[in-house]
């Protein structure tokens, strides 16, 4: 029989825990040509998650749990569930009950019988989200797809059932930041997607403020593209330009006109302008060397303190 591991990446979810095991037990019975069990990670959660977790490990022996020494983030979480399982599919799901079960049936039917190496899903809306939220996320994703080359699809949630063969290439890639969304499309594999409607969560509230989720895209762009480097290379030529076409304009004006000693306000708008662009381009440098330094620390991506 086919084992199938399902990855469960948790930050105070004490609440949620109880009625996620739940919600999937009632879809995961209906599918007896799979084995199933839960890789439950705790990523330094500050309440009782832990605890549930090694409840629900104790009535059942196909529960097993990774706690983290501290919280280092849902990438990590991510990726030490993946390495850690031994199914020859694997899923991703949250916590939260925002990835419905009840897709699991189709999921599987779609790796298995479809010839696909992954069922991935996405949203189709996003009721209940703030406006703003909804309009970087859409902006987020175009720009994405437009620098990076990636096939990144609107909506797309973490949320997959991927052949063992797909985990495997997501695990050979050992970079300190991780943006999985775009691991998943850099390594390619046949991805069906399936649509959904946007849930609310079951229990608890999201981890993920405006500003987290700016800081996070802001990730996935330096990760996955060099473009803002060249954008910041454009810009300078742009301006050096600008600047020597000024300065032939200034030396005709003169000889025509004479030179008459006036614009100091607006001389010194233009010297806070370009001091600041200059630090907005060293900045787009600096994230990319910020990335590169820590890539060579090589400090491990997080670190078991304990795990069943």
């Amino acid at each position: 029989m086919e084992k199938c591991s399902i990855v469960v990446p948790c930050y105070n979810e004490e609440e949620a825990l109880p009625l996620f095991y739940e919600a999937v037990e009632k879809v995961t019975s209906s599918m007896p040509e799979l084995e199933f069990e839960y890789l439950f990670v705790d990523d330094g959660s500050r309440d009782e998650t832990f605890s549930v977790m090694k409840a629900m490990a104790e009535k059942d022996p196909r529960v097993h749990y990774i706690s983290f020494s501290r919280n280092f983030g849902k990438e990590a979480a991510m990726l030490a569930g993946l390495a850690e399982s031994t199914g020859d599919y694997v899923v991703i799901m949250d916590a939260d009950l925002q990835d419905p079960p009840e897709l699991l049936p189709e999921m599987y039917r779609a790796v298995k019988e479809e010839g696909y190496d992954c069922a991935a899903t996405r949203r189709v809306n996003r009721k209940g989200e703030p406006p703003i939220r909804s309009l970087f996320a859409k902006l987020f994703y175009k720009i994405m797809n437009k620098i990076a080359k990636l096939n990144m699809m609107d909506g797309a949630r973490d949320y997959r059932f991927m052949k063992r063969v797909m985990v495997d290439a997501i695990l050979s890639m050992k970079e300190y930041h991780r943006f999985s969304k775009g691991i998943f499309g850099w390594v390619g594999f046949r991805t069906k997607w399936i649509d959904f409607s946007n849930r609310e969560r079951v229990a608890g509230k999201s981890k993920w403020s405006f500003f987290s989720l700016f800081s996070y895209s802001i990730e996935g762009m330096v990760a996955f593209t060099t473009a803002p480097l060249e954008w910041a290379s454009f810009v300078g030529l742009f301006f050096c330009v600008l600047a020597l076409l000024a300065v032939v304009f200034l030396f005709v004006r003169a000889l025509l006109f004479g030179d008459k000693v006036m614009g100091w306000p607006s001389l010194a708008c233009m010297i806070t302008f370009f001091a600041g662009l200059q630090l907005f381009v060293s900045g787009i440098i600096g994230m990319y060397l910020a990335k590169a330094y820590n890539e060579i620390k090589d400090r491990p991506i997080y670190i078991i303190r304990e795990k069943k």
